[in-house]
């Protein structure tokens, strides 16, 4: 179960039948699926919204088959009724898919149709483009001497990380998950780096990537065995993202970089920095690991100046 703050805001206005599916539902997403606490919180809150909607839509308390004869309409009503107190696309796309993973679930129990919620479309997203750093910024912070931490080691580390992201393009979580016996070969071009759904993707090594994570290795006191992985907490266990950028954050502050500044900002600064020097966007799609090149194109959004200035030299008529 969900914890839930013991106020009148938090109350759930539901008949009892609704509110015990609603539990076991909850339950099943954190005990069966483990999903991550922040998305618990996020789909118990909304369906605690979509009730108190129910209950002025309906002029009383839903209950369970009330929920499970829901129409397009009605859902509709409640998105207005979000939209018109604020809420914006992505809030409302996030609060649909809460209410249709419910109605999935009592779709399964045989206790619900989904249909509707199934068919419903969810509001269009907006397109968010890349805030890369300059190329001096993005130096900056894959230096050792920039970082923070006392512990040289530590220091080095991190700077191996955010080398690994801007240097090569690679998502946080590809970098952390290399093996301890990664890299080893300072000869070596290329590295093999598995992304989302399992692909393989070679990534070329620039010799800057090489000689951090060297350092970090001669620095590491901790044993950097093949099987085990290459970037080690503190006390010698697995590194978790949300090291690099609480890291990172402090960074921010010393060096008065953007709040846009984030680990995941080298990777499109990676990008950026490839397309402004006269990269295809194909070989750029083909280093990020994206399965589609739309994907990639939202990388053209963020540097216009280089694209206008490819414009007017090529094009005939400019």
């Amino acid at each position: 179960m969900v914890a839930q703050p013991q106020n009148a805001e938090f109350l759930v206005s539901a008949r009892p039948d609704l509110i015990a599916a609603r539990e076991e539902w909850l339950r099943s997403l954190k005990n069966t699926r483990r999903l991550a606490a922040n998305t618990l919180e996020a789909y118990e809150r909304d369906t605690r919204q979509f009730f108190q909607f129910l209950t002025g839509h309906l002029a009383e308390p839903p209950s369970l088959k009330d929920v499970a004869t829901l129409r397009i309409a009605d859902l509709r009503s409640y998105l207005a009724r979000r939209r018109n107190d604020g809420a914006g696309a992505r809030t409302l796309g996030r609060g649909l898919a809460g209410i249709r993973s419910f109605l999935r679930h009592l779709e399964k129990q045989g206790m619900a149709n989904a249909a509707a919620s199934i068919a419903m479309r969810a509001p269009k997203q907006p397109k968010s483009l890349p805030k890369p750093l300059t190329t001096i910024d993005a130096r900056r912070v894959v230096e050792k001497g920039e970082q923070l931490n006392e512990e040289p080691w530590i220091a080095a580390r991190n700077a191996a990380v955010l080398t690994l992201l801007y240097g090569c393009g690679l998502r946080i979580s590809e970098a952390l998950n290399l093996d301890g016996a990664a890299l080893r070969d300072a000869s070596a071009r290329s590295i093999p780096i598995t992304g989302k759904g399992g692909k393989t993707r070679m990534v070329p090594l620039l010799p800057i990537v090489h000689r951090a994570v060297e350092e970090y290795r001669t620095l590491c006191p901790h044993e950097l065995e093949a099987g085990k992985p290459l970037f080690r907490g503190a006390r010698g266990g697995e590194l978790h993202p949300a090291i690099i950028q609480r890291d990172m954050q402090k960074m921010r502050g010393a060096l008065g970089l953007p709040v846009t500044a984030t680990p995941h900002a080298l990777r499109h600064s990676f990008a950026t920095h490839l397309l402004g020097r006269g990269g295809d966007l194909r070989t750029i799609q083909e280093l990020l690991g994206h399965a589609s090149l739309s994907t990639t194109q939202v990388y053209t959004g963020v540097d216009t100046d280089r694209l206008m200035e490819i414009y007017d030299k090529a094009h005939p008529r400019a």
